[in-house]
């Protein structure tokens, strides 16, 4: 049975959150009010709500030498659309937390990762 998952989540405002996972990301839109908006994040079911209480960064995660921010949430990509992410957030000047780079390396589990941060300062990982 192949599942999907929800993952509900405090953003800032509704247009910068468009900005990012539509224009940016390519994130079909889905459903939406003026207090939250559903993307399809590569098949699986983001909502996002307007808060003004949006916790602070907390980079208490270590993963390798990585100091990684927690809670993150990604998807696990083949190497093309990763590549093609990448460039995506590059183009348009997304600030890396953790660049594009290989993890695990020459062991089981080696994966490219990078970290980004929406508008809103949600941690999102890409592997």
């Amino acid at each position: 049975m192949e599942t999907k998952f929800h993952f509900a989540f405090k953003v800032k405002d509704i247009e910068s959150t468009i900005a990012f996972y539509n224009t940016i990301l390519g994130c079909k839109l889905g459903r939406q009010s003026e207090s939250w908006v559903d993307f399809n994040f590569f098949g699986h079911q983001l909502s996002a709500h307007v808060s003004n209480n949006i916790p602070k960064l907390d980079y208490c995660g270590k993963v390798e030498n990585l100091n990684v921010p927690i809670p993150h949430f990604g998807c696990i990509l083949d190497k093309e659309t990763f590549s093609d992410l990448e460039s995506k957030l590059k183009k348009h000047d997304i600030a890396f937390v953790v660049k594009a780079q290989k993890r695990y390396q020459n062991k089981k589990g080696e994966q490219q990762t990078m970290f980004v941060l929406d508008y809103s300062n949600n941690k999102g990982v890409f592997e």
